[in-house]
């Protein structure tokens, strides 16, 4: 059965994540497994007895949240892991073990929270997750049903491998995709290198069968651009890859993936691109 992986620290942001878990699981046909990572850096031979309550306390945590959510689940089971480790490198090391087709994440955006760590650490999870990822913001109020996802395409050779995935998650939710062109730049050159990487986006979901629309904008900041797009329309979902093109005005504001992560309103599914496709076009 397939599996997703939610990363878990009790906290109102990852609960919500799994509540928004539960929803696609349900629609996906999959079990989902929740992981807590100890972080802590406290010498286990000196405080084993309070390791010990600890992990007393983290079960009985978990022992509550599937008493109370796995009727929710339509279908396999709601588990549970604990690991010890950086809370990232632990979260990409149970999404392969559970060979997870999908991790979910809460973030706190850019609110400053610290006190919990899924919010502080969830484009760290991004980058080191072995499979898509969902970070999806504390408070955002999801529906049962997902109805758009957008597909920000640019000039980058990556940008395109975000549609198989995005393709399936829009079939099983019988879902429209927005292919939306964002030109970052006036030279000609590289315009007709996104208008021609969205025409094979539209020709590929047309032989899936996946609704579909075409939109384009002018984006000098694509993060920007792309929630504006998104929050406009009405949008669930905002696929990227995690290494995306830059502009000028990005520069100074972080990767793009990240910016997104720790920006969007709206919940952002993040693909890695495929490392021997970009070694294969140096």
């Amino acid at each position: 059965m397939k599996n997703i992986l939610v990363a878990i620290d009790f906290s109102r942001c990852s609960i919500h994540a799994l509540e928004y878990a539960i929803v696609l699981a349900n629609r996906i046909k999959a079990e989902i497994t929740m992981v807590w990572v100890d972080n802590t850096q406290s010498d286990e031979s000196v405080y084993i007895s309070s390791v010990e309550n600890s992990r007393k306390e983290i079960t009985s945590s978990f022992e509550e949240i599937i008493s109370k959510y796995d009727e929710r689940l339509e279908h396999g089971s709601l588990n549970y892991k604990i690991r010890k480790g950086k809370v990232h490198i632990e979260v990409a090391n149970q999404a392969k073990y559970s060979d997870s087709m999908l991790v979910v994440a809460g973030t706190h955006g850019v609110t400053g929270f610290e006190e919990f760590w899924i919010g502080s650490n969830a484009y760290r999870i991004v980058t080191y997750a072995p499979c898509p990822v969902i970070t999806v913001r504390t408070g955002y109020e999801f529906k049962p049903d997902i109805n758009k996802i957008v597909l920000p395409i640019d000039s980058t050779l990556e940008t395109r491998q975000k549609v198989p995935f995005s393709a399936k998650i829009a079939a099983y939710f019988g879902a429209e995709i927005h292919i939306l062109s964002l030109y970052s730049t006036t030279i000609k050159a590289v315009r007709y290198k996104v208008d021609n990487y969205s025409k094979q986006v539209q020709k590929y979901l047309e032989e899936e069968n996946v609704k579909h629309v075409m939109a384009e904008m002018e984006a000098e900041n694509i993060t920007r651009s792309t929630i504006q797009y998104a929050t406009d329309n009405d949008v669930d979902i905002i696929a990227i890859m995690t290494e995306q093109e830059t502009t000028t005005a990005n520069l100074f504001l972080g990767a793009y993936a990240q910016q997104m992560v720790n920006h969007s309103p709206i919940p952002v599914l993040s693909v890695h691109a495929q490392e021997f496709i970009r070694i294969g076009s140096r």
